[in-house]
């Protein structure tokens, strides 16, 4: 149980920052801005990541394709025949995909990065470490949605009522 709240939390926390990214302006601003950096890419970029920068980055990256249990209950949603096993084996699908395109975009370019994570169930997509300035190099992707820095985010807890008379 300890560790679905985990993912779960992991996933609203990354939905909530989709939503919190630069809000002064809408967030239209910083979209636009990350998207002409990455070579006019679909892939959305947090704007808080200096791609010109030669530092490592600890980034999280999310899959076009949903986790499966989201997929499946979407495709019920939109009167879609979705099996838990096939939307299981599109996951696996997109993992093995993105490892190609790795091969491809960083390990043949003599990029060093390192996978720390791999999320397949509340979250379909991956952490990792790479130099921020090869961000960009994984802009070709038909795997990636979104590209993330990967950053603590502490919730505030609830505020308990006081009981006054």
């Amino acid at each position: 149980m300890k560790k679905w709240y985990c993912k779960a939390l992991l996933a609203l926390s990354l939905i909530a920052l989709g939503g919190c990214l630069n809000k002064g302006d809408n967030g239209k601003q910083g979209d636009e801005e990350a998207v002409k950096e990455t070579m006019n890419s679909s892939i959305k970029v947090d704007p808080e990541l200096d791609l010109s920068s030669a530092e490592n980055v600890s980034i999280i990256i999310e899959f076009k394709t949903k986790p499966a249990k989201i997929a499946v209950l979407e495709a019920e949603a939109q009167g879609v025949e979705l099996t838990l096993e096939s939307a299981k084996e599109k996951v696996e699908h997109s993992h093995r995909e993105f490892e190609k395109e790795l091969h491809a975009f960083l390990e043949e370019n003599e990029v060093d990065y390192r996978i720390t994570h791999r999320y397949k169930t509340a979250f379909n997509g991956v952490s990792m470490e790479v130099p921020a300035k090869e961000i960009k190099r994984l802009m070709g992707s038909s795997i990636i949605s979104r590209i993330y820095r990967n950053k603590d985010i502490q919730l505030d807890p609830p505020i308990q009522p006081s009981n006054q008379l």
